[in-house]
């Protein structure tokens, strides 16, 4: 009896299905199960579709695609439509690939099922729509938990967590190829070490894992007969974990296989074509995942590996002092960018002392690669021309010079011109703070260059910004001057520099950034200095930030450095005065204002508002005296001590010139005259104090009413 007379004697039609043409050959049975004609015939491909629901075309079109790339038998249930589009009966379709070079032919057969009754579905009804629904929320939910994994442990972690439709694994490995070896990436299901005899495995060993990998094709292992019949050598292997099915799918990324992914079962699965297809699916994704990982991994050790080149290891404890310090790149790319700070050991001392150093801080423009190859060079010319004695002005100039002169020969675009069209070509500058630290006497000798001034935290917690003269960004000109700045750090206070990147950071400016930050610094308890620094990178870069102010308060636009420097307190520190000290020039009356701010810092907590604004007012009216009537610069002193009532406040304006002021009695509309008036009227003491050359003026405010404990 022919084969024909047989299926059709069982009501089984046989189709042929010719990819290269288009063309699909029906027999009888299976042209009468189409709804068509009983009679052989051959249709286009567009024909036989109009004949199957299109979700379930859609289905097919997937399995086939699946079995013409594993070899391996293609099989679904298909609605059969009539002309008006209704359900006239269901049947399955079992079909194997006959694969001649990129062309295929797929040779199956048609089987009508009674479920569901013909008729009873609608055209809309998915037939296994429960089943495949969950199928597809499963695979919507794993791809989204395996995009978000950022490394290749949380990968796995996904990978362990994942609970398919209906036939969840309960063994996992991940294999990878080194070389000519299997390796074992991650595994989970197994106890630690039962990984043992399958690291370092050669591709060459019959065990399903390494033909998958050879091959570039999933194998399905039903049952423990089938595992044993297939791979006798390893089967020893795999007994002991007395698992009942297998499933080794490839880890495919750009078409090239670079691993193998097992899933075994605990209870027998028979690998349908869609629970193949699922595993499959999963199977890209996992690679995919991984492959992103690695690349993470990779481009993490390489910034990481940059980063500890360029960053100084501030090396063991100098005697006196504290240093902490702290870098965190900006999220995208390499994660290199322009940032960087340095502490270098100056040659000679003060008074044979304990010597001088240097610390450094800045910022090149930009968070590329240029950038980051331009603060390497910066880097060390700085530690060269501070190496040489040179004073933090004559550092500053050099260091400007040799940057100007790098940007004046780059060729940005390759074209033999200077600096010209290139994304990323033309000259960059770099903001810049240098200062000379005495360890001995805690003078600070302070050169900026464009960049955001220094921060001082005195004993009690009360924060200074200190105003700081400087001079252009280092680069833009090759003959840039840049004034030095003085001040004193005293026993117990901190120092703390930093790149922009830490105010600006979650879309604040200049301004509000230094409010965050001055409260991060007041807040601050104790003199543990590595628990401030990631305190204060944390607020900003770190969970936390997601709660702070700021209208972006997410962003991640800039790198950050931050540097602290403490002098280690007294025996007694409680009492230690508030003090703040600053120059301003006759070539700078716009410091006044400086000089008020740093006024109502130092009196943050003063308790009487009136005296607040009278000594902001007095410090007005004596720095501008100084400019306005003698040639010289004037100096502001202002301390904050406790004395046997209360709190003292000393405020002292010295300059050069010998006239002493004389009080006056100003009219209504006279525009000058009032200054010593005021302070007879508003300080509780004042007065005028030769000194040598010069002179000094000083009023004191004392407290009413201190903070309980202030001065215990």
């Amino acid at each position: 009896m022919r084969t024909e007379d047989v299926l059709a004697a069982i009501a089984t039609g046989l189709w042929r299905w010719d990819n290269a043409s288009g063309i699909v050959s029906l027999d009888a049975e299976a042209a009468r199960l189409l709804g068509l004609p009983a009679e052989p015939v051959r249709l286009s491909e567009a024909a036989v579709r109009s004949r199957f629901h299109p979700v379930d075309w859609n289905e097919i079109d997937g399995v086939v695609s699946l079995a013409v790339a594993e070899g391996t038998l293609a099989e679904a249930r298909l609605r059969i439509m009539d002309d008006q589009g209704r359900v006239i009966r269901t049947v399955r379709s079992r079909s194997k690939p006959l694969i001649e070079g990129s062309d295929y032919q797929l040779v199956g057969t048609l089987q009508e099922v009674a479920d569901p009754q013909p008729g009873t579905a609608g055209p809309h009804t998915p037939i296994t729509g429960d089943w495949r629904r969950s199928r597809e929320a499963f695979l919507l939910d794993a791809g989204r938990a395996l995009a978000e994994a950022r490394s290749t442990a949380e990968v796995l972690r996904v990978a362990a967590s994942l609970s398919m439709p209906g036939f969840s694994p309960d063994g996992l490995a991940v294999f990878g190829m080194s070389g000519e070896r299997l390796t074992v990436i991650g595994h989970h299901g197994q106890q630690d070490g039962d990984e043992g005899p399958f690291t370092s495995m050669s591709l060459d060993t019959d065990y399903p894992a390494a033909e998958v990998v050879r091959t570039g094709r999933a194998l399905y292992l039903p049952s423990p007969e089938e595992y044993r019949r297939r791979f006798p050598t390893t089967w020893p292997l795999a007994e002991p974990f007395e698992r009942q099915s297998w499933a080794f799918v490839p880890l495919v990324v750009a078409g090239r296989t670079m691993g193998a992914w097992m899933a075994a079962f605990k209870h027998p699965v028979t690998f349908t074509p869609d629970e193949r297809s699922v595993l499959t699916t999963v199977a890209r994704m996992l690679a995919q995942a991984l492959a992103r990982a690695g690349v993470a991994e990779s481009e993490r050790e390489l910034s990481l590996g940059l980063q500890r080149t360029m960053m100084p290891v501030l090396g063991p404890g100098i005697p006196g002092i504290q240093v902490a310090a702290r870098y965190v790149p900006t999220g995208g790319g390499l994660q290199v960018g322009g940032d960087w700070y340095d502490m270098i050991r100056l040659p000679g001392g003060t008074g044979g002392g304990a010597g001088r150093i240097a610390l450094v801080i800045g910022d090149v423009q930009g968070h590329d690669v240029r950038a980051a190859g331009l603060m390497g060079q910066l880097r060390i010319a700085l530690r060269a021309y501070a190496s040489e004695g040179h004073r933090p002005d004559a550092v500053l100039s050099r260091a400007s010079r040799f940057l100007y002169g790098v940007n004046d020969g780059y060729d940005g675009d390759g074209d033999g011109r200077p600096g010209t069209g290139a994304p990323g070509g033309g000259p960059r500058f770099a903001t810049c703070l240098y200062l000379e630290v005495d360890l001995e006497t805690g003078t600070v000798d302070i050169a900026r260059a464009g960049h955001p001034d220094p921060a001082v935290r005195m004993v009690d917690g009360t924060v200074l910004l200190r105003p700081t003269a400087g001079g252009l960004p280092l680069g833009i000109d090759a003959d840039t001057d840049y004034p030095t700045t003085r001040l004193t750090l005293e026993p117990g206070e901190t120092l703390m520099i930093c790149t922009d990147g830490l105010l600006e950071t979650g879309g604040h400016d200049l301004d509000s950034g230094w409010e965050r930050v001055r409260r991060l610094l007041e807040a601050h308890r104790g003199d543990d200095l590595e628990e401030l620094a990631d305190t204060l990178v944390e607020a900003v870069h770190g969970p936390g930030s997601h709660h702070t102010t700021g209208p972006l308060a997410d962003r991640r636009e800039d790198d950050i450095a931050v540097l602290l420097l403490s002098r280690r307190p007294a025996t007694t520190v409680r009492e230690a005065p508030r003090r703040t000290l600053m120059t301003i020039a006759q070539a700078e009356p716009e410091r006044i204002a400086e000089a008020r701010e740093q006024v109502r810092q130092l009196l943050h907590d003063w308790t009487d508002e009136d005296q607040l604004d009278a000594a902001v007012l007095m410090v007005s009216e004596m720095v501008t005296n100084v400019l306005v009537h003698t040639d010289g610069d004037a100096l502001l002193t202002a301390e904050v001590a406790c004395g046997d009532k209360g709190r003292r406040l000393r405020v002292e304006v010295s300059d050069a010139s010998d006239e002493l002021p004389h009080k006056r009695h100003p009219g209504e509309m006279a525009s000058s005259g009032r200054g010593l008036v005021l302070m007879e009227m508003l300080a509780d003491a004042w007065g005028v104090a030769p000194r040598g050359e010069g002179k000094t003026i000083w009023f004191e405010l004392t407290e009413p009413a201190g903070p309980e404990g202030c001065c215990a």
